[in-house]
């Protein structure tokens, strides 16, 4: 009797962790799923600022420019 007791522990024991080992890996995937998607707003995020910063810089040329017009005509 003590040995069925002690196979239904282990058994037990065993379907328990293959069910937290299961509920952990999907919640594994969920996550990588989600640093993936996080990571690809970011990167488009990162390209708008490169984007506004060489846009600034060209505005900040063309002014330049404009005054130097502006000088030689007026």
């Amino acid at each position: 009797m003590e040995w069925l007791a002690l196979v239904a522990s282990v058994v037990t024991a065993l379907l328990s962790f293959l069910g937290v080992y299961m509920s952990n890996r999907k919640s594994a995937a969920l996550v990588l799923y989600r640093l993936e998607q996080l990571e690809r707003k970011v990167e488009k995020h990162n390209q708008v600022v490169e984007r506004t910063y060489d846009l600034e810089k060209r505005a900040a040329v063309v002014d330049t420019e404009i005054e130097d017009i502006k000088k030689k005509v007026g």
